[in-house]
């Protein structure tokens, strides 16, 4: 696949961003490729177009399956594995948005709830306590938020996040000013 200066520009990007956000770099310029790819593609042409190591590819591709950002296809003729990213970026937003929850939120909370279960059994001060239980409500607020919406059919989502952007212009400005 012939790249552009526009497409390496983008999967460049893609692949500082992905480190930023604790993912490899070689495995966020795989998914960059994958999601502006016209059609699938295979572990080799991946890693040809990419100049990565075919086994630096093979492990990409996996880590990318277990976030559910990609998935596999098989092609009449051809025994190889075809690779394609989640081409409807709303469907995409919530992969990540999910399997980040799983990854990371849902884990401390259920961190915080057995702190805060200790926290009244042992010797922690009351105010040490009540940060934890401040830590905890806030952190499990949001979480109940996420996953009301995130039950919400795609169409009220939508309207839910347009409303949320116009609501915002009214009301008072918040600490940046």
């Amino acid at each position: 696949m012939h790249l552009t200066q526009a497409m390496q520009d983008f999967i460049l990007h893609w692949g500082d961003m992905g480190a930023k956000w604790g993912v490899n770099r070689s495995v966020a310029q795989i998914h960059a490729l994958l999601h502006i790819a016209p059609e699938p593609l295979t572990a080799e042409e991946i890693s040809e177009t990419l100049g990565l190591a075919r086994s630096n590819v093979s492990n990409g591709l996996k880590e990318l399956q277990a976030w559910k950002l990609v998935s596999s296809s098989r092609q009449l003729g051809d025994r190889r594995d075809h690779f394609t990213s989640i081409r409807d970026m709303f469907d995409l937003v919530n992969a990540v948005v999910e399997g980040r929850r799983e990854r990371e939120y849902a884990p401390t909370l259920s961190a915080l709830h057995r702190v805060a279960e200790e926290a009244e059994e042992d010797d922690t001060p009351p105010k040490i306590k009540a940060r934890i239980a401040e830590t905890l409500e806030t952190m499990q607020m949001f979480d109940d938020w996420y996953r009301d919406v995130s039950r919400l059919p795609r169409g009220v989502q939508l309207s839910v996040l347009k409303l949320g952007a116009r609501i915002a212009r009214f009301l008072p400005k918040g600490r940046d000013g």
